[in-house]
């Protein structure tokens, strides 16, 4: 159970109710998710939905790549929302289907193409230790050129972010979801 009510023109500052009706024309915020959180600041939410618009459509990143790196992302947040929302879509990007699975399970990721070995050495390196080794980075930067990687990085930080919204306000998961739970 969510932590905090479904937002509402009434509920948000007042200073910000312009910026609710922009963004909820029919007056209905999200009921799962991270939607469902920062609608309660709605000027925070548009100008975060408009830094994950971007690295979801406009980055450099194989769409691949972008899932795969979210997936890593929900795993060391374990976050149950975005685990449910991109496993799915990372099957469908090219991720296999063993890959998807030991990541959720926490087992050994077998035959990584180079690509992915990168991203997850990279995404455990910043997520874990908060800084990469010089072997991390340069693979990475290798596969993915600098746009690439600072890229990957903002998306890394963007999903940490959001995972940390989802988890700390305990948003509900959405109820037509197809992937298992995160073991944790």
């Amino acid at each position: 159970m969510a932590r905090i009510p479904i937002a509402t023109r009434d509920n948000v500052p007042a200073s910000q109710q312009g910026a609710f009706d922009e963004l909820f024309p029919d007056g209905s915020a999200p009921q799962h998710g991270p939607g469902s959180v920062l609608a309660h600041v709605p000027e925070l939410s548009s100008r975060s939905t408009a830094l994950n618009q971007y690295l979801r459509n406009d980055s450099s990143l194989p769409k691949k790549i972008q899932e795969f790196t979210m997936l890593l992302t929900a795993r060391e947040m374990d976050c149950q929302h975005i685990w449910n929302a991109h496993a799915g879509s990372a099957r469908e990007a090219g991720m296999r289907d063993d890959i998807v699975d030991d990541l959720r399970d926490g087992n050994e990721m077998e035959d990584l193409a180079e690509d992915e070995e990168a991203t997850v050495n990279y995404t455990r390196a910043m997520l874990r230790d908060h800084y990469a080794s010089r072997g991390a980075y340069q693979a990475a930067l290798e596969q993915f050129g600098r746009q690439g990687l600072i890229e990957l990085t903002m998306l890394i930080g963007n999903y940490a972010m959001i995972a940390l919204a989802i988890n700390g306000f305990d948003t509900d998961l959405l109820p037509e979801r197809d992937e298992p739970l995160l073991p944790v």
